[in-house]
């Protein structure tokens, strides 16, 4: 296939872009701290072909679990900084590239100016010879671009992209992939269309974030990839689905295999992910998770929606605090995940916390009551 002319970024011992062949990684959705779990999923994500396996780290006894996967695995490893991006200064020699997302940034240490942070990470990555990965998801666009660029969320995360490129460029750090994701794929494929046009040197990390439950998530991901790839874009990507942890490995077999079709040539159609139906979207399950009980809601959910199919409303399912909060502020009705409670939103209004055997209930009464709206 031809392919974006993008420079080649060294992560471990794979490179991105520059002409290579699309690499294709997913992320565990064990906790870090377990890491006799984490050591064997991120094997088992390596066996199943995947070049790049993601590891969540949100506190230093995260920090220490992941020096111990990495004595444990041959996998090349990235780290997810979540809410502290410090946490990287004792990262480093455990990893092959760091990725941090802008708005997660922008909300901690607000005093300090992004270019700051940035800085701090870029001299890190020089110091342990790490590659950067910025990725901007839709959801989570740092509040002061988003402001910027209202009615258009697309163009705030496509400029928040290149405005943290521009960090880096003058840093003369160049070693660094973008992302731009969202859970739909007409706005993946927008942003990143956008972004190509401006960096068409910048290699791109691809994927539909929380694209949600197989079969669906694999419909809306292939949808994506189809129209990106097939033009020359994309240099690594990553199938985000929600499953169960034994088969989190699924994700890169799926990957491969859209990519293979691509190359072949066989196209699935090309499904249109509009608003004139219901639509479902969930994180895929991961490191941050706060209980496994994430996924098997989900997948009520899904059931006990089937019946509102017909109605233009979009439900998320997110599964941490991370993620949650924001990601869900778009959605018409969104719940969140922690340890013992769900948060039932409506948009940005908060309606309670519920126990998960109490969430399926309230969420259903709010659909009912967001139906009968719309039918009156």
């Amino acid at each position: 296939m031809k392919r974006n002319p993008t420079r080649a970024v060294l992560v471990g011992n794979v490179s991105l872009g520059g002409g290579h062949p699309i690499a294709v990684q997913s992320m565990c959705a064990t906790r870090t701290q377990d890491v006799d779990a984490t050591v064997e999923q991120a094997e088992a994500i390596r066996r199943a072909g995947g070049d790049l396996v993601r590891v969540a780290v949100d506190s230093p006894k995260d920090v220490e679990a992941l020096a111990e996967v990495r004595r444990q695995t041959r996998a090349n490893l990235v780290v997810d900084l979540q809410e502290n991006y410090r946490l990287a200064e004792k990262l480093g020699p455990h990893v092959d590239k760091i990725r941090y997302n802008p708005g997660h940034l922008w909300h901690h240490e607000k005093e300090k100016p992004q270019a700051e942070k940035v800085r701090f990470l870029a001299q890190l990555a020089r110091e342990h010879d790490l590659a950067i990965r910025i990725g901007v998801n839709c959801g989570s666009v740092d509040p002061q671009v988003k402001a910027r660029y209202p009615g258009d969320d697309v163009e705030a995360m496509v400029q928040s992209a290149l405005e943290h490129c521009r960090y880096l460029d003058d840093l003369g750090f160049q070693r660094y992939v973008v992302s731009l994701k969202d859970s739909h794929p007409r706005k993946v494929i927008e942003g990143n269309l956008r972004f190509a046009a401006a960096r068409p040197e910048v290699p791109l990390h691809l994927g539909v974030t929380e694209a949600g439950i197989p079969p669906e998530g694999v419909i809306k991901t292939r949808v994506a990839f189809e129209q990106l790839v097939s033009r020359g874009i994309g240099d690594t990507i990553r199938v985000s689905l929600t499953l169960p942890n034994p088969r989190k490995h699924e994700e890169i077999s799926v990957g491969r295999q859209i990519l293979l079709d691509i190359a072949a040539g066989r196209f699935r159609s090309v499904p249109v992910f509009d608003d004139d139906r219901l639509n479902i979207i969930s994180c895929p399950s991961c490191s941050r998770v706060e209980n496994e009980r994430f996924v098997e809601l989900a997948e009520a959910v899904r059931e006990m929606t089937r019946y509102a199919e017909a109605h233009a409303l979009t439900i998320a399912v997110m599964g941490c605090r991370v993620n949650g909060p924001g990601e869900t502020d778009d959605a018409d009705l969104g719940l969140w995940c922690g340890p013992t409670h769900v948060n039932l939103k409506r948009r940005t209004v908060t309606l309670g916390a519920y126990s998960y055997d109490e969430i399926l209930p309230r969420l259903r009464a709010e659909l009912d009551r967001l139906i009968a709206a719309k039918v009156a």
